[in-house]
């Protein structure tokens, strides 16, 4: 505990009452941070453990597939469609993007769809639709900066 006692600088008691002291007294705040610090240091070892793991051995890396490169469907301002530069119609659009993916099973694989900034959204949604219709799910929308 702290107090403040005041003195003249001649030594003299110039006030026989003390005056109460107002600063905080952070001895009990240093003890108990002391007591977490130790208590912290010793229960940190503790609290590790280990992870016995049975990983590979590092092999060199081996050569993937390049993936394939992404179709993308373009929407032009007067409602033309195009697979990649091949025009197409709305008619024609799921047969030819099962040709342009490949074949097989075409509805798993992903493609894009980019569309002009004055599109109108009955011809995007036509399209969105028809790509639906046919089992084409993995559709991704593309923007382009309007500049």
């Amino acid at each position: 505990m702290g107090s403040r006692l005041s003195s003249g600088s001649d030594g003299a008691r110039r006030d026989a009452s003390i005056a109460q002291n107002s600063d905080m007294n952070v001895t009990p705040f240093i003890d108990v941070m002391l007591v977490l610090l130790v208590i912290f240091m010793v229960s940190a070892p503790l609290a590790t453990t280990a992870i016995n793991l049975d990983l590979p051995p590092a092999d060199p890396m081996m050569e993937t597939e390049r993936p394939k490169e992404p179709v993308y469907v373009t929407v032009n301002d007067d409602g033309a469609l195009f697979i990649g530069d091949r025009p197409t119609s709305l008619a024609a659009l799921p047969a030819d993007l099962c040709t342009s993916l490949g074949g097989g099973d075409c509805t798993s694989e992903r493609l894009f769809i980019r569309a002009q900034p004055a599109v109108r959204y009955d011809d995007f949604m036509g399209v969105m639709n028809t790509l639906q219709a046919h089992g084409f799910f993995k559709v991704g929308l593309m923007n382009e900066d309007i500049e």
